[in-house]
């Protein structure tokens, strides 16, 4: 059978019926302010936060400039100053009245601005925008074989989800203040689903199932009741997940690739979205109820069959997963994955990762929700040998194995199979999809770096911020190998506003530029260290700012969206009377519109500075780096945002530094030789001023040791001189913004609305009844007997 083109064969009523699937309410996330919550600790404070500020144009403006500077030729500066001016006397004052007008009422200004780009990226998720976690190793060796570390994260990841429902989850706070906690409730449970018009966020509060992938095979079967309480240990999870494995094996992979539907995921949005009716239109049926089942799963658990040595081949199995073809067909575990949910992800090996849909929730928050997983799995095997082992939870769900049975309600701890009818038109359509995506494979490569030679304390001692000192080492690699520097992205979390997410940290400045060019010069090395901590106090500053919300990134591109708004309604009135426009579409699928401004004019031009060379060059960034890690984790990262960029996570730890650099085959194995080597370079450099100026303040159990008399056992045997190896007593404030850093290489707002169940019982009606009956028969019901 031909090909189908991604229009070919859409039906708008499919869609329609998609999208109508879910609640109002689901399908519009941000069209209320206050979600319906109970009392708790876990949002309790968010009825005190501020709201994200709208910065004033002038300043936005100057630190625009500010950016671009070392960016830009004197006369690209000089033109893209002129246009700033330009917008400034003209555009600039009447979108930033519209701004405000449309903000009132609304809890943040740029949320749905970001939300609508997230949704309405066509392009696949997959390296596009889903990042990875790679989890550390459980420190038992034993417990770390494929079901018995699955059983556990899956017992974690459920107890995580249990706090979060029953609002005992502790919040976030940063230096004491707390933190915007919405997203918490937008992790489980949710899926992004493709239309004709964009995507949505469809989420069932109620889930209590999870979707088990294994050799591109699906599986189901309740883990929680309808009190989000757990209803199986982890023997019980261990003993399903080795059924289902068994049984996985049973088909040769080669015949299950056929049909390992996760593949339709990865594919172009629009595409996926026209599937996606052919797996919906006739309602009630086989297809239909397997989808709706892993739409609404609390998540995916992916188990492959292989296991990854190499640091970057693990990163490669979390983020994208591995091609590989044997006498025609896809073998790999990109087979093996389902990218429009939170991923759990774990190899025959044990070796673990999370992998996740970015929309609604970004790194800080999925960051809390795997090293809380991570803790609890230590924790609860450290009970089995001693039972007064602290807990991470305020209250526990009752001992499975001791309730009643029927206590559970109406769930079915069974695994299910489920069995999709693979007509000529899907199997068609997986066919392409995976040629694409063993295609988009291959356009990128992974580099690792695990540089144990120093970390934070070492940092922190020389009187640097870690974030800021890692951030020049980015600098300095690039400019050693290019001889430029380029338009550089971090994160900065700004969760201390209702419904914050982050503002853009813009790396590369005046000082930054200058650093580089000093390092790579013939210079002593008193000036290149000035000339560091120069970098890194602006870098350090800078990162303040934006985690006040007084970048500019977000607020422009609010600008932007609400002049792109303008002219939409300007073109829609036009064609309503019959009169023609070549406005821009910002594609949004909103019922919102900005509102009329007090100064309403027309907006058939671009403002200058949107149409001027700076706007682009700011937008495309060539080294899109964040900062998102704690001991927990191993790695992170995430797909080049460019074609000649790179993709850089990072994570800095007490004594080592860990990184995860992608890109379309730029050199990146060189690129991360570099940065390992301009490590050692600093660090000889440093050590070298410090011998001649003496060391630097010492941590307390130092200077008493100085300070004690030189007489009897204290003065027996040889002083051994050398560095200090902690931060000194000042290393906390150095390093403060690090606990600002957030994540979102291509950051989109946070969905408002963090919907919540259970907050008064209702009894189900006759047909709710026999839905939930029938579901219980979704899928082959796999026997258990032998077990």
């Amino acid at each position: 059978m031909a090909h189908r083109e991604p229009d070919e064969g859409r039906s708008h009523d499919a869609a329609a019926r998609t999208s109508d699937g879910y609640p109002h309410a689901l399908r519009e996330p941000l069209a209320a302010d206050k979600p319906q919550r109970k009392p708790g600790i876990t949002f309790a404070a968010q009825d005190k936060l501020p709201k994200l500020p709208i910065p004033e144009l002038e300043s936005s403006s100057q630190r625009y400039l500010e950016s671009l500077r070392p960016l830009q030729s004197e006369r690209e500066h000089g033109d893209t100053a002129a246009a700033v001016q330009e917008f400034l006397r003209a555009e600039g004052p009447v979108l930033q009245a519209r701004l405000k007008k449309y903000s009132t009422g609304k809890s943040s200004y740029i949320e749905q601005f970001w939300y609508d780009s997230y949704l309405n990226f066509d392009n696949p998720v997959v390296l596009n925008l889903n990042p990875f976690f790679l989890l550390e190793d459980d420190p038992t060796p034993a417990r770390n074989n494929q079901v018995t570390r699955a059983a556990s994260l899956v017992i974690s990841a459920l107890s995580f989800i249990r706090a979060v429902r029953k609002e005992e989850l502790p919040p976030d706070t940063l230096r004491g203040t707390p933190l915007c906690m919405y997203q918490y409730s937008r992790i489980f449970g949710t899926a992004r689903v493709p239309t004709e018009n964009g995507c949505h966020i469809g989420q069932d509060p109620t889930s209590k199932h999870m979707v088990v992938i294994c050799r591109g095979q699906f599986y189901w079967f309740d883990v929680l009741d309808d009190s989000s309480d757990l209803i199986m240990t982890e023997k019980d999870v261990a003993l399903n997940l080795q059924v289902i494995v068994d049984d996985a094996t049973h088909t040769p992979i080669h015949e299950a690739a056929k049909a390992a539907l996760g593949v339709l995921s990865t594919e172009n949005r629009k595409v996926w979205a026209g599937l996606r009716d052919v797996l919906t239109r006739e309602e009630g049926s086989n297809n239909a109820e397997c989808l709706a089942i892993v739409d609404s799963a609390l998540f995916v658990l992916c188990l492959d069959y292989t296991s990854p040595q190499s640091g970057a081949d693990l990163c490669t199995n979390m983020l994208c997963g591995t091609s590989e073809v044997v006498k025609g067909v896809q073998v790999g575990t990109c087979t093996n994955r389902w990218y429009d949910k939170l991923q759990i992800i774990v190899c025959d090996n044990g070796s673990a990762g999370i992998n996740f849909e970015h929309t609604g929730v970004d790194g800080h928050t999925v960051l809390r929700m795997a090293s809380d997983v991570y803790t609890d799995t230590i924790l609860r095997f450290a009970r089995t040998i001693n039972g007064q082992a602290p807990s991470l939870w305020a209250s526990s769900s009752p001992d499975p194995s001791k309730r009643d049975p029927d206590s559970f309600g109406d769930v079915s701890t069974t695994p299910h199979k489920l069995e999709w009818d693979m007509v000529p038109e899907l199997t068609t359509a997986l066919r392409f999809a995976e040629t694409r995506l063993a295609d988009l494979i291959q356009q990128n490569e992974f580099q690792t770096l695990e540089f144990g030679q120093y970390g934070k304390n070492f940092m922190t001692s020389m009187g640097f911020s870690p974030d800021a000192f890692v951030q020049m080492a980015f600098q300095a690699a690039y400019y050693g190998l290019y001889g430029r520097v380029e338009n550089t992205y971090e994160p900065a979390m700004t969760k201390i506003y209702l419904h914050g997410r982050t503002e853009a940290i813009r790396s590369v400045t005046a000082e930054a530029a200058a650093f580089v060019r000093t390092f790579w010069a013939e210079n002593p090395a008193r000036q290149k260290v000035e000339a560091l901590k120069k970098a890194c106090a602006k870098h350090t500053a800078v990162t303040k700012q934006c985690a006040k919300a007084e970048g500019h990134d977000r607020h422009l591109y609010a600008l932007y969206c609400v002049w792109q708004r303008a002219l939409d309604e300007e073109g829609a009135e036009a064609a309503s009377n019959g009169v023609s426009s070549n406005g821009y579409s910002s594609g949004a699928d909103s019922d919102e519109r900005a509102p009329e401004s007090p100064a309403r004019q027309p907006a058939q031009h671009m403002p200058a500075i949107f149409a001027d060379g700076g706007w682009e060059k700011m937008n495309n960034t060539i080294l899109s780096t964040s900062n998102c890690g704690n001991p927990a984790l191993r790695q992170f990262g995430f797909g080049p945002t460019s074609a000649d960029g790179f993709g850089i996570g990072y994570i800095i730890k007490d004594d080592s530094v860990s990184i995860c650099a992608s890109s379309k085959h730029r050199q990146t194995k060189r690129f991360v030789e570099a940065i390992e080597s301009y490590f050692l370079e600093i660090r000889r450099i440093l050590r070298a001023l410090n011998r001649k100026a003496g060391s630097p303040k010492a941590s307390r159990a130092r200077e008493i040791g100085e300070s004690a008399h030189a007489s009897g056992r204290l003065s027996r045997g040889r002083v051994i001189q050398g560095g200090p190896k902690t931060p000194d007593a000042e290393g906390g404030e150095v390093s403060d913004e690090d606990g600002l850093g957030g994540y979102g290489f291509f950051d989109a707002g946070m969905l408002l609305q963090a919907l919540r169940s259970g907050d008064k019982e209702v009894k189900p009606s006759e047909k709710e009844k026999e839905a939930a009956a029938a579901r219980r028969n979704v899928g082959k019901k796999l026997r258990m007997s032998e077990w």
